[in-house]
């Protein structure tokens, strides 16, 4: 089953990389925000990632910065076209998603029902 990731990255200014499994790659978005429950969230599409970064965590190469893990589990695609529709089971995130243009000529990444679980101590 494919995975996801969400890093918090504070290079050059603190954003959150969401990264879905996609054959040899991450397809990346930054997000200015960490998403939530029934919110939408400005999604700027970014370069494919290693999926080295599904389970890395630290320094990010050429000095730019360091990246933790926010949310990581497994994903499934629904649909992919225009935008792209998945299911999240991760740690924090568990319900549907959506990556999808915002109408003003960007994109956005919009949470469905979600059940959001606090991380573990």
């Amino acid at each position: 089953m494919p995975r996801y990731v969400i890093l918090e990255h504070d290079f050059p200014t603190r954003h959150w990389d969401f990264m879905l499994e996609s054959g040899d790659v991450l397809r990346t978005w930054r997000l200015a925000e960490p998403p939530r429950s029934g919110g939408a969230v400005a999604a700027e599409p970014s370069f494919d990632h290693r999926r080295t970064y599904l389970d890395y965590e630290g320094p990010v190469s050429g000095g730019r910065g360091t990246v933790t893990r926010w949310d990581a589990g497994t994903c499934t695609w629904e649909e992919e076209g225009e935008g792209v529709a998945i299911r999240l089971e991760g740690a924090r995130l568990r319900g549907p998603a959506r990556v999808e243009a915002d109408g003003a000529g960007g994109w956005r990444l919009v949470m469905g029902a979600v059940t959001a679980s606090p991380p573990s101590p």
